[in-house]
C-alpha cells in the first residue's frame, strides 16, 4: 500500500488536533490550557531564553508570547527578569513549578493512552522516522 502524501499529512494533523483537544480538556480543572502548561514547560527547558526564542518554541508569535507572558505573570506562575539590552528572561515560581508538575501527569497519561497500541519498537521507529523528517529539507528542529 503506498499512502498518499496527502492523506498522511492530514493523519499527523488530526492526531496532534486530537492531542490538543484531549489536553485542553484535561488540564482545564488544574486551572490552565495547553498554551499556558506549554509556555511553562518551555520556559522551564530553557529558563534563560528571550522571549522572542519563547515564543519560537511555542509556536506563537512574538505578540502572542508577550500577552500570555502577561498573564502567566499575573497569575504568579512566572517572574519577568530583564536581561541584557532589552531581553526578558522568564523564571517560573514556585506556583509555576507546581503548575508544571501536575501538568506533566496529565499528559504523560494522555499520550500514554493515545499511543498505547504501539509496541515499544513501533514508537522508536515513529519517533525516529519523525525526527528525520524535522531534520530533513526545510525548517530545522527548533527544540
Amino acid at each position: 500500500m503506498t499512502v498518499e502524501l496527502q492523506d498522511l499529512a492530514l493523519a499527523v494533523k488530526r492526531l496532534q488536533h486530537r492531542h490538543h483537544r484531549t489536553l485542553d480538556a484535561r488540564l482545564a480543572p488544574l486551572g490552565t490550557t495547553l498554551v499556558q502548561w506549554d509556555a511553562l514547560r518551555a520556559i522551564s527547558r530553557h529558563p534563560d531564553a528571550s522571549s522572542h526564542r519563547l515564543a519560537q518554541l511555542t509556536f506563537q508569535t512574538d505578540q502572542s508570547f508577550g500577552t500570555l507572558a502577561g498573564r502567566l505573570v499575573a497569575r504568579g506562575l512566572i517572574d519577568r527578569i530583564a536581561g541584557p539590552g532589552r531581553a526578558i528572561r522568564h523564571r517560573l515560581t514556585p506556583s509555576g513549578e507546581a503548575l508544571l508538575r501536575k501538568g506533566h501527569t496529565v499528559v504523560n497519561e494522555v499520550f500514554s493512552k493515545s499511543f498505547s497500541t504501539l509496541t515499544p519498537t513501533e514508537l522508536d521507529t515513529l519517533y525516529d522516522l519523525l525526527t528525520r523528517l524535522l531534520h530533513g529539507p526545510g525548517e530545522p528542529l527548533t527544540e
